[in-house]
């Protein structure tokens, strides 16, 4: 199975340990990152996708917890 996760935060250094411990978790970064202004909390926010293969299991909506991988 193919998994997808977007990890975001604010533009600290807890985002960038996010993103540190998914890529030592086996994910991959998946295009570029994203960056915006939070309004309501007046924060800059990060943004960035990354992917995992995962062999021999089914992806099941709903019961899969995409951070048990």
């Amino acid at each position: 199975m193919k998994l997808y996760r977007f990890l975001t935060g604010p533009d600290d250094a807890s985002f960038c340990h996010k993103v540190t411990a998914a890529l030592n978790k086996g994910w991959h970064i998946y295009g570029s990152p994203t960056y915006a202004f939070n309004s309501v909390t007046g924060i800059m926010q990060c943004g960035q996708a990354v992917v995992k293969d995962v062999d021999g299991v089914d992806y099941i909506p709903g019961t899969t917890k995409l951070s048990d991988h």
